[in-house]
């Protein structure tokens, strides 16, 4: 792998930069969770501090919280093979994935600048592609290219893998799902050297070392779908892991583009199904190029921010109590309910519901779904 090129210096200091390191890979903490940890505490040190005790309040009396010379292991580690880690505000920090819903506080990134530009297209589909699924993700890719945009993708075998080829010299992306270390699948290291030499990047959201599992491929591609303006989907069978990139596109306002294919063809069903379901239907990057219409920024459903301030001034806040923290576990259960609902719901302050929801989280005691929806675990 190439040396990196320089970059800007980071915003963020190195001491705060291992807090938050430590709080996002301490247990049950994700990112919706950092981001409220952190809100509601001011920094990350504080939040760190309070981990056991709310973890405790929530029901569960023994958390991991992440020691620090595991962090400064785990940030050695990313200087050693070339890697830098990235927080939500710095400069380097991709410019659409900050306005997902839940977007990573920290990622790991090997390469260049590519990352940082704001025309990024998602391109995914079969790993069993055909050679005309193949061909048709590259000319796409190239055409995108010769028009600034750069690619976005999995790295994966099939359209992944043509889409990253065709981009090398306009510039691509690959996500990967575990750290930024595991190359997934280990045959694609010749295109991911070619995909670096030439200015390209790999991130991830997950640890060093991390070996990615099932779970973790749609974790992935909601990060494809939140670099990208619009995310293009070719040769999608009807349950496969690119239609989860559709949705996500969806729920953060993007774009979805899908190829038509032969309906005797089980590789096009999902692709059919996205046309059918009011995906643009498209046979070339002009109906790409066309559709966007020259937009560079999507209209953005989130404005995520971490307002980390140990010394505000807001005025004193008082701890829920035992009774609301009652009326909030008998609100919940096994279906998913509305975060805002619930706060109607109930007779409890909005801020104190936001706690008690934390400490049920932290107590793994709390699942996250999409729409902003909480259901409770038993």
């Amino acid at each position: 792998m190439t040396a990196l090129k320089p970059h800007k210096t980071p915003c963020l200091p190195e001491a705060q930069r291992l807090a938050w390191l430590r709080l996002i890979r301490s247990e049950n903490v994700g990112p919706h969770t950092f981001r409220d940890l952190i809100n509601h505490f001011g920094s990350a040190d504080a939040a760190l501090a309070a981990l056991p005790e709310m973890s405790a309040r929530g029901g569960k009396r023994t958390l991991r919280v992440s020691p620090l010379h595991d962090a400064e292991a785990e940030l050695e580690a990313h200087t050693r093979f070339g890697a830098r880690l990235v927080a939500l505000g710095e400069p380097d920090y991709p410019p659409h994935l900050k306005h997902i819903d839940g977007p990573p506080p920290l990622i790991s990134v090997l390469g260049g600048q590519t990352l940082a530009g704001p025309q990024m297209i998602g391109m995914v589909g079969a790993r069993n592609a055909s050679l005309s699924g193949r061909k048709l993700a590259g000319q796409i890719a190239t055409d995108l290219g010769t028009h600034g945009f750069a690619i976005a993708s999995g790295l994966a075998r099939g359209i992944d893998a043509a889409a990253h080829e065709a981009a090398l010299s306009s510039g691509t992306v690959a996500v990967f799902a575990g750290g930024i270390d595991i190359l997934y699948p280990p045959d694609h290291a010749g295109l991911l050297s070619s995909l670096l030499e030439r200015g390209g990047n790999a991130i991830t959201e997950m640890p060093f070392g991390w070996k990615p599992r099932g779970r973790d491929f749609p974790r992935r591609n909601r990060i494809i779908s939140g670099l990208s303006l619009g995310v293009v989907v070719i040769e999608a069978a009807k349950k496969s892991g690119s239609l989860h990139t559709a949705r996500f596109a969806l729920e953060q306002n993007r774009e979805i583009f899908a190829v038509p294919g032969s309906p005797l063809d089980p590789r096009s069903e999902g692709a059919n199904q996205l046309i059918r379901q009011g995906a643009t239907l498209i046979t070339s990057a002009d109906d790409i190029l066309e559709s966007l219409a020259g937009r560079l920024e999507p209209d953005l459903p989130f404005a995520q921010t971490i307002n980390e301030d140990p010394t505000s001034t807001d005025a004193p806040y008082q701890e829920p109590d035992d009774s609301s923290r009652s009326a909030v576990l008998s609100a919940l259960g096994p279906t998913p309910t509305d975060v805002d609902e619930l706060i109607r719901f109930l007779c409890v302050p909005a801020r104190s519901v936001n706690v008690i929801l934390l400490e049920l989280e932290l107590a793994g005691r709390l699942e996250r779904h999409r729409g902003n929806t909480i259901s409770l675990l038993y």
